[in-house]
């Protein structure tokens, strides 16, 4: 989805950019640090965070993975070549290419695959647990970047913190059946692999400890992070998890095979045949940027109220390789992942369907049309006469009205939050309960409403929509250019404490529980007698509670054969 926002916002924003990159150079020291790593030296630059000017070590740009150009586009990752000398690593590389969010404009580059390491100590009296964080974006946008992702509130705990760049849309996810091409698709999950290889065999060189390394991300990284959970590739690379808002049984998780690369490719000019051979022939020598520029053009309008959100994302590999990320349906891991053995912290945000507020807002077929609501694995499955009844039944949950002819723009965007979100975070805890009951399975619930603060629903609604949005949480997580600087005793602030505090505790010893969760422990999750699961409140104040939504979700487990839930 892109987003259009008004010139004096464009202008406002441009200005916060600016005024970043000029306070960052600013927040830079003279002094540098060298490292060496697997494949050679690299230099990182010392730096101030924002809030107290406290020190910490940053190593930008610092490539884990060949450029994957020519012969290595849409294919697997390869690792880098080692280098001679020292290699300056004070700067973070290019964004993955991609369709600029606001602007509309391609931006970045198909030379990618690099990562940023910040680090709060240099030496310690042991090594720090270290925090991996993959970017959200709906696998088509995305960066590794101080301009979203500033490690600033992070590196006021010992930690190091490391973020890592992926491949987006078509370069990043393309899918060919024939085994012969080497392009089974998934190429930017592989890319997280050989990332988290090379994050297990040098960490240690910049003060983390291999053994204590925390996956993370949000959206479209909690997918991929979960994916990471269930794919032998990565067993053992990692030692817990942090989900937010996304998981890998998300219908957006899961790109249905519509002869995609075809139509790219004819979109792009191509004029032969459906033989994949050449359509890969026809895309290796196109412009990377025309790629990046078309591959969200051919979702056509019927498919996105269908949604089918993007052409090219995750899916099951047509074959297994040596390379193979998915080599069958999520849901048929999960029994038997391995990620069962670590602890999770997982959740969402309490009206997480403002994401799509100007999506719906734009078509308003979208609020008449209820059957299109019902997950696509269920109505492809149902009779006419059942996905009647599943309406009545969505109908009665929301409404208490089985007649409803038409949902309001915020009755519909409160749907939204269940069924893109929330219902699959709630089937993914199911199943945690039931594969992993010996490990620690923590599920929070963010609904910190701040009039100012709360970036991605003031990008997204305007300043009038209030709510805590789908990517809200990351305002409290990281310093980036839209955040002003706070006053300390400003509840945002208290909140950006409470958030770091609680991930970081996680990151060190497995319990978020911390200063921050003084005034209520958060314990893990369990079914409450009333079938609920228990969730960690975080607001105004922190409160062990029922899971709101659990009656309405309950309703959505219905829409299911039991055994096709998880």
């Amino acid at each position: 989805m892109e987003v259009h926002v008004g010139i004096p916002k464009l202008l406002q924003m441009g200005a916060k950019l600016v005024g970043h990159k000029v306070q960052q150079y600013r927040l830079a020291t003279s002094r540098t640090v060298i490292v060496t790593t697997k494949f050679g030296r690299v230099r990182g630059l010392q730096r101030k965070t924002i809030y107290d000017e406290e020190l910490y070590y940053a190593f930008e740009g610092i490539p884990y993975a060949k450029p994957p150009l020519g012969e290595l586009r849409f294919r697997a990752p390869q690792s880098p070549e080692p280098w001679e000398g020292v290699r300056n690593c004070t700067t973070y590389g290019e964004k993955p290419l991609q369709r600029n969010m606001v602007l509309g404009l391609i931006e970045g580059s198909e030379d990618c695959l690099y990562l940023n390491v910040y680090v709060k100590q240099m030496q310690s009296e042991k090594p720090l647990p270290v925090m991996v964080w993959i970017y959200g974006g709906g696998f088509q946008k995305g960066e590794a970047s101080r301009d979203i992702y500033s490690p600033d509130y992070f590196m006021k705990q010992p930690v190091v913190f490391v973020t890592i760049s992926y491949r987006l849309g078509a370069l990043g996810f393309l899918s060919l059946k024939d085994p012969k091409l080497n392009v089974p698709g998934n190429a930017g999950l592989k890319d997280q692999v050989l990332a988290l290889r090379w994050i297990s065999q040098n960490i240690a060189h910049f003060n983390g400890d291999p053994n204590n390394i925390t996956l993370m991300g949000e959206s479209a990284g909690a997918a991929s992070t979960h994916i990471m959970m269930t794919t032998e590739q990565s067993r053992g690379l990692f030692h817990k998890a942090i989900l937010q808002s996304g998981c890998a049984l998300s219908a957006w998780a899961d790109t249905p095979d519509r002869n995609w690369a075809y139509r790219l490719a004819r979109h792009m000019g191509y004029k032969g045949s459906e033989t994949e051979a050449d359509v890969l022939r026809y895309l290796s020598k196109a412009s990377a940027r025309q790629i990046a520029s078309s591959d969200q053009e051919i979702v056509t309008q019927d498919e996105l109220r269908s949604f089918y959100l993007f052409a090219f994302g995750p899916v099951v590999e047509p074959y297994e390789s040596a390379h193979c990320v998915v080599p069958k349906p999520h849901k048929e891991m999960l029994a038997s992942a391995w990620g069962n053995s670590i602890p999770l912290i997982v959740g969402g945000n309490s009206f997480e369907g403002l994401f799509s507020y100007q999506l719906v807002r734009n078509d308003p077929w979208v609020m008449t049309h209820f059957d299109n609501i019902i997950p696509r694995e269920v109505s492809e499955s149902s009779t006419p006469e059942q996905l009647e009844q599943l309406v009545r039944r969505l109908k009665q949950v929301y409404f208490g009205d089985e007649q409803r002819e038409r949902m309001e723009l915020f009755e519909a965007l409160y749907i939204f939050s269940h069924r893109q979100i929330w219902h699959d975070l709630h089937r993914m805890v199911m199943a945690r309960l039931n594969y992993a009951s010996a490990t620690p399975t923590y599920l929070y619930r963010f609904d910190f409403d701040s009039p100012h603060f709360n970036q991605f629903r003031w990008l997204v609604c305007g300043e009038r929509v209030r709510g805590v949005s789908h990517g809200d949480e990351l305002s409290y997580l990281f310093y980036n250019v839209l955040a002003t600087k706070l006053n300390k005793s400003s509840q945002e602030y208290r909140t950006i404490k409470r958030m770091v505090g609680m991930w970081t505790a996680f990151a060190a010893s497995s319990d978020p529980n911390c200063r921050a969760t003084a005034s209520a422990k958060w314990t893990p999750v369990q079914q409450t007698p009333d079938g609920a699961h228990n969730c960690y409140n975080i607001s105004d104040e922190m409160e062990m509670m029922a899971l709101p939504e659990a009656t309405t979700l309950a309703v959505w487990d219905t829409f299911y054969d039991k055994e096709a839930l998880y």
